[in-house]
């Protein structure tokens, strides 16, 4: 590798851009771990790094693979699109509930800035775009299979407010949650 490619390719494991991610492995000559570039492990000094083409010659050539981001593991983004699926599973599990950044971020270990930004990478939106989803969606749901009164579905979903759940399920979908679960009842 030439020096100007291999100041490029560390350049992405500085700032853990997603690059190079499954194009090139950095093996850490003093550690003699393999790690993908996003790793969030300590970023090694420029000496001690070689980077490889292939998971496969990394080994080969003696380095194991590391057991924070897993390089053996497939999919592009693998430890982010992880720390996605942590923070999802958690806001299914808790969308009733008032969840902030700040409170997903201490769940799985990492700043507020650093999750936002993370997940809206792999995801494509936020989450608490994510949240609002979800909510919307257990909303829906019981709005068209239950004969649950809309104010206790607001408060199910995470709304105290009856007021404030139909203002909120009109700016999601356009129409009220009466009209909505008479349109999925036939008008009944």
């Amino acid at each position: 590798m030439d020096q100007q490619l291999f100041e490029r390719v560390y350049e992405g494991v500085v700032n853990r851009e997603t690059t190079y991610e499954g194009i090139y492995y950095t093996a850490v000559k003093t550690t003699k771990i393999v790690c993908r570039p996003t790793c969030r492990a300590r970023t090694p000094h420029a000496t001690n790094v070689t980077f490889y083409p292939s998971l496969e010659e990394a080994l080969h050539a003696g380095f194991r693979p590391c057991k924070r981001c897993k390089p053996e593991e497939n999919g592009a983004l693998r430890p982010d699109a992880a720390l996605a699926a942590q923070v999802d599973a958690i806001i299914e599990e808790q969308y009733a509930t008032k969840l902030t950044l700040a409170m997903l971020a201490a769940s799985v270990a990492i700043s507020p800035y650093h999750l936002q930004r993370i997940y809206k990478e792999v995801t494509g939106y936020s989450p608490a775009e994510k949240t609002e989803r979800v909510r919307l969606a257990h909303a829906q749901r019981r709005l068209a299979e239950t004969n649950d009164g809309i104010a206790d579905i607001g408060a199910t979903v995470g709304y105290g407010s009856p007021s404030y759940f139909t203002s909120w399920f009109y700016r999601r979908t356009g129409i009220s949650p009466t009209e909505y679960r008479n349109g999925h009842r036939g008008g009944n």
